[in-house]
């Protein structure tokens, strides 16, 4: 394994590692899978390329939104955590919110210049009600920040040739 694939290895371990601690001592999602991606482009990032943290964080504040607004408007009360009947209201209610949650989150990421690709399965959580109340959705805003503050200990702390 090359250097810089230990590197990333590393830093998105340490990076998922205090997020891990975070989720297991609050009993909270402060770990779900739109991060992973995140990690992974903070991770591999060099240090004139990095990822800009505002952009990171607003594009997953843009997709937990657009996610809320659209599960609450269109498909409240209803979970995809099993397959639904075909051509069942609930399925339809959860597609249209997929649906709204991703055009709005595309729009709103380009209009505020937080474009972050994993927002959109951000959003998608959130929209497919699985992490769709406003305490989740705070969680999901605190992860992100954590995560972003996270990566940028590290690389100071790698800048300061600890690493």
């Amino acid at each position: 394994m090359t250097r810089r694939g230990k590197e990333t290895a590393l830093t998105a371990g340490l990076m998922f590692a205090v997020l891990g601690f975070v989720a297991w001592a609050t009993g909270s999602a402060f770990v779900f899978p739109s991060l992973g991606p995140s990690a992974f482009v903070l991770a591999f990032s060099r240090e004139g390329e990095r990822p800009n943290g505002r952009r990171v964080i607003g594009g997953h504040v843009v997709g937990a939104v657009a996610g809320f607004l659209a599960y609450t408007l269109l498909a409240a009360g209803v979970t995809l955590t099993a397959s639904l009947p075909a051509f069942s209201f609930a399925g339809f209610r959860l597609v249209a919110s997929a649906i709204l949650s991703v055009v709005v989150t595309s729009w709103g990421m380009v209009a505020t210049d937080t474009v972050h690709a994993p927002a959109c399965a951000t959003t998608l959580i959130v929209s497919l009600g699985l992490l769709s109340t406003p305490v989740e959705v705070g969680i999901i805003v605190v992860s992100v920040v954590l995560l972003v503050g996270v990566s940028v200990g590290l690389a100071q702390w790698s800048v300061l040739g600890f690493s």
